[in-house]
């Protein structure tokens, strides 16, 4: 049983995120802003070429031009090139000009190398090998359960299908990118970075110094999706540059271009499917035979480098037997990282997918089959009360039976994460006025971690929010984890909850009241006169949890004249464990879907095949969802104090472009296979004769 308050006064309320008006003021410093005395601009020098071998790079050229301080290489020559993008060097000079004069004065001897981008061509024996003496298609990875075959030949029903699902970028509001000054007496660094004890630890063992040498501080960043967990190439190259500098810092934050070549992105997945069912709709069989590409990075998992579409075999519903074989291929270009539920949104898309073309196969309505399969009991009453609120009954009909032009269809998916909570430390500091202070080295991603924290003390001490301060961002503060697998605030909010019990018991034995809470706190605090209470806590169990559902359901137009379509109308169900912010959790809702509408609608990575180069590697043509896409979003919070705190970042992005596509294919009686679903993609689908089934 979770220990939190039964009649909580500042838990569960809507709380408006008390660093808001800083950053609505500019007055909130992030990386790119940090200006220390004498700085310099850093930048890199990026490969034109997706596959080369390096024989040589000249750094004197570039050290010539006036107001450059410092130029390094990124890696001794001679070296293989693997991406369009990868990194040759960096310079460092006292102006942006003057750097981009020094890049463009940098001699590279280099031998050009055939390269491959697709990974269907990638696949073929004949293609191009991205490393020397090694097959683009790494070992697959097998999972077996049951006796396939003869399920399969069991099944009153079976339908195949083929799903693809492109790169998509992360492209974070604030792009990668550190300030750094590195002296004979340590580092310091300005991160704009989602762990920055990761960022310490990185910095420490790549540049050979002691960690209690590095000192990073990220008190505000603007995004990451999983993609800023390090320093970064470029923060060691920065580090780099400081040092020949002379210990002057160095600030080198990435381009919008740099974003799309080398940071990270979400894999591909090609996704051959196969499903089978009883007559009564009972799942018995699937199998699954995917490939995709982590670019350069062919080999690990789907949170890296694999192909992104195994997670868990069938995904979150019941089959006693299945087949899954997934293969992850290399080709010549940037390496994927973990991005906001890592492989599920892709898993999410191929299994939702074949689910409604098994209803559609038995004659089952969509939600009733996903009942009658779904081993989760919280997913099972989630769909019943989506369905009712969005009206499912009267709303589904056939695929394709919408009148006109203009075609409405409707569509469901369910999702499952973690989030769970894990070692954190926090400090409380109750000072003798009734001020209050509390530090924890954790970092806020953009999900409102101070407020979060600011609401948990206030609630423990009976305190209002604005009694409160919070500092966070820093090493020098108690330790913390990264802000990854919506682990944060069930790692961060146990760690206060425990410190301020701490604070409280050791402020009812100096005052001598043994509630100091709400109405006492002025006077027990007095009895401290000149010495605070500093009191240490950290994570312990059942103040969090960990498995959170959710359900969405979505309703689109298509025009059939055009192929546009628009989401009209999307509904979330989710169970999000004990709601500290409730409005905090309803925007992190509303993020996780429009970030869903984005893969389901218009985000692709594209690679012109004849020169490696991303071809849409900026906001005017890398598209994402604007405002006027975004449609009435509708969510149903399911608190559960019960179950303590658990992340909700994730889950909620995951099976949105399911929910999305399903709704297109009952709007177009045509099977979307592929995202984003893009107009000439529709009108394709529309072009097709009709299905039998």
């Amino acid at each position: 049983m979770s220990g939190w308050p039964k009649n909580p006064h500042q838990l569960g309320k809507d709380h408006l995120r008390y660093d808001g008006p800083i950053k609505v003021r500019g007055a909130a410093k992030y990386a790119s802003d940090m200006q220390p005395a004498g700085w310099l601009y850093g930048m890199i020098l990026r490969s034109p070429w997706p596959a080369a071998r390096v024989r040589a790079i000249d750094l004197r050229p570039a050290l010539g031009i006036p107001g450059i301080r410092a130029a390094v290489t990124a890696n001794d020559p001679p070296f293989n090139v693997r991406y369009c993008g990868e990194e040759l060097g960096a310079v460092a000079g006292l102006s942006k000009q003057a750097c981009l004069d020094a890049l463009s004065a940098i001699k590279v001897e280099a031998d050009i190398l055939p390269f491959v981008v697709k990974e269907e061509v990638a696949l073929r024996d004949t293609s191009p090998r991205v490393f020397e003496n090694q097959p683009n298609a790494g070992e697959p990875r097998e999972m077996r359960t049951g006796d396939v075959d003869g399920a399969f030949r069991s099944a009153d029903k079976a339908v195949e299908g083929f799903f693809q699902t492109p790169v998509q970028l992360h492209h974070c509001l604030e792009t990668h990118g550190n300030t750094i000054q590195m002296r004979s007496d340590g580092i310091t660094c300005w991160a704009s970075t989602q762990g920055i004890s990761s960022v310490s630890d990185g910095l420490a063992d790549n540049l050979g110094i002691s960690l209690d040498k590095v000192h990073v501080i990220s008190e505000f960043m603007g995004g990451g999706f999983g993609s800023k967990y390090g320093a970064g190439i470029e923060g060691g190259l920065a580090a780099r540059l400081s040092k020949e500098a002379g210990g002057l810092p160095v600030r080198l934050m990435l381009t919008r271009f740099d974003e799309a070549l080398a940071v990270g992105n979400r894999p591909s997945s090609f996704q051959k499917v196969r499903l089978g069912a009883k007559k009564d709709g009972t799942l018995v069989a699937y199998e699954l035979e995917s490939f995709g590409t982590a670019g350069y990075a062919s080999g690990g998992t789907t949170a890296g480098g694999g192909g992104g579409a195994g997670f868990p075999a069938p995904y979150i519903y019941t089959v006693p037997s299945t087949r899954v074989r997934q293969t992850s291929v290399a080709i010549n270009a940037g390496s994927a990282r973990a991005m906001r539920a890592p492989g599920h949104p892709q898993a999410s898309f191929g299994m939702e997918s074949i689910l409604d073309e098994m209803a559609l196969a038995l004659s089952i309505d969509p939600v009733e089959l996903r009942i009658k399969n779904d081993p989760s009991e919280t997913r099972r009453r989630q769909y019943r009360i989506a369905a009712e609120r969005f009206g499912w009954n009267a709303k589904y009909h056939s695929p394709g039976s919408s009148q006109g032009p203009l075609k409405t269809g409707v569509g469901c998916a369910g999702a499952t994460w973690g989030g769970g909570g894990q070692g954190s430390e926090a400090e409380v500091k109750i000072n003798p006025d009734g001020s209050v202070e509390v530090r924890c080295g954790t970092q806020d991603l953009g999900t409102g971690t101070k407020t979060l924290m600011t609401i948990v003390a206030a609630e423990l001490f009976g305190l209002e929010p604005a009694d409160v301060s919070v500092k966070i961002g820093d090493t020098t503060l108690p330790p913390s984890g990264g802000s990854g697998g919506s682990t944060t605030a069930a790692s961060v909010a146990p760690a206060v909850f425990d410190a301020c019990q701490t604070a409280l018991g050791e402020l009812a034995s100096a005052s001598g009241i043994s509630d100091p809470r709400g109405s006492n706190w002025r006077a027990a605090a007095a009895h401290l006169r000149i010495k605070p209470i500093v009191a240490r806590g950290r994570w312990k169990e059942g103040l969090s949890g960990r498995g959170v559902g959710g359900v969405q359901m979505a309703e689109v137009e298509v025009d059939t004249e055009t192929g546009l379509v628009r989401v009209k109308r999307i509904v979330c169900v989710q169970d999000c464990g004990l709601v500290v912010n409730r409005l905090a959790s309803v925007s992190q809702i509303n993020g996780g879907i429009i970030m869903g509408i984005g893969f389901a609608l218009y985000e692709e990575r594209i690679l012109d095949s004849q020169t490696g180069v991303v071809l849409n590697p900026n906001f005017e043509t890398y598209k994402l969802p604007g405002a006027a896409d975004v449609p009435e979003i509708d969510v149903i919070l399911q608190d559960m104090p019960e179950r303590g705190v658990i992340g909700i970042g994730e889950p909620v992005t995951i099976p949105t472009a399911a929910a999305i596509a399903n709704a297109v294919s009952n709007a177009a009686g045509k099977r979307v296979t592929r995202l984003p679903i893009t107009p000439s993609h529709v009108l394709g689908l529309l072009e097709q004769p009709p299905q039998i089934r």
